[in-house]
């Protein structure tokens, strides 16, 4: 049953590969749209994860209705994501520029980076996936970390879809070794920061929205080892609809020997302010805060944190 259900799977989002790039963008946000709200409403336990992380983290500051509103605007926003991309192929070195911007944080800053190496990262915020495409165009063939899908057909097509403008799409095993021999010889790679994972090395304790997340600290081990810049960087819609900006909010320069945590931090202190302003545009489906801290008051945090002895381990070993 599931090869049959993979068959089936696989030749769907062919037909959408096939079909997205010959609409209009518009109709492919109006179809996202539509997507995104069929998907809001069959999926119930994406949809109380949501919910349960806007009370969380925004406590009184929304209504339920509003914060009903924002999930489901979410679910659109991400569904836009990746239709989105399935359209991109229409995108060229040429053309790329007609539908996105981007504004560094200095032009010099920019120009070292495409000749030294650089690390980007982003959260899954907005059209994220049109960020790593314009950043092939631009001159910055990237590594990128993709999980794998259970089905092998689909994670075929989503890693030639990453890969149009230039890139290498790798997978999660091994992926510090060749993140480090690439960026060793001068490349790029882009890393979606806000997941969170298991306790362990390469991960470490950050306040979002106040409650405390277990996040990875790889961008910033690499950054220290081989001394170089990290850049935040957000996507955000433009008054433009069919338009997108992409905006490089600083640049970060993490000391060998320094401590993981505040680096990791300041990264996330970049993105958080502009959730705030547009908090639809953030995956809130998503379980940002799985762990719950032993001295944290329960109601404090989603009902789906529990604790767990490795994260508390984790958190008496921050200074």
């Amino acid at each position: 049953m599931k090869s049959v259900r993979h068959f089936f799977e696989t030749q769907l989002v062919r037909f959408g590969a096939w079909l997205l790039p010959r609409l209009p963008l518009h109709g492919v946000r109006l179809l996202a749209d539509l997507v995104g709200s069929l998907a809001f409403l069959i999926d119930y336990r994406g949809r109380d994860t949501a919910l349960e992380n806007l009370r969380a983290a925004f406590g009184s500051r929304f209504t339920f209705a509003q914060r009903f509103s924002i999930a489901h605007r979410s679910y659109r926003t991400f569904a836009g994501t990746f239709l989105g991309l399935f359209w991109s192929v229409r995108l060229t070195e040429q053309t790329w520029r007609d539908y996105v911007t981007v504004t560094p944080a200095s032009q010099a800053d920019d120009d070292a980076a495409r000749a030294s190496g650089s690390i980007w990262v982003t959260p899954h915020y907005g059209n994220f996936e049109i960020i790593g495409l314009s950043w092939g165009f631009r001159g910055f063939p990237l590594q990128v970390i993709a999980q794998d899908f259970k089905n092998p057909g689909l994670t075929a097509i989503f890693k030639q879809l990453r890969e149009q403008s230039g890139h290498d799409v790798i997978p999660q095993r091994q992926a510090m070794v060749r993140l480090f021999k690439a960026l060793k010889n001068g490349g790029h790679c882009a890393l979606l920061t806000d997941l969170t994972i298991k306790p362990s090395r390469a991960a470490t304790v950050i306040r979002c929205f106040g409650l405390q997340t277990c996040v990875t600290t790889l961008h910033v081990q690499l950054a220290q080892r081989l001394s170089l810049p990290l850049f935040p960087t957000l996507c955000q819609p433009s008054s433009d609809s069919d338009h997108t900006e992409a905006q490089i909010l600083g640049v970060l320069r993490p000391q060998p020997g320094d401590a993981l945590t505040p680096p990791t931090q300041a990264i996330w202190d970049h993105f958080e302010p502009f959730i705030h302003q547009h908090p639809e545009r953030w995956m809130w489906m998503y379980k940002h805060w799985r762990y719950l801290p032993p001295d944290a008051p329960a109601q404090n945090y989603p009902a789906y944190a529990n604790p767990n002895k490795a994260f508390n381990r984790l958190l008496d070993q921050l200074p």
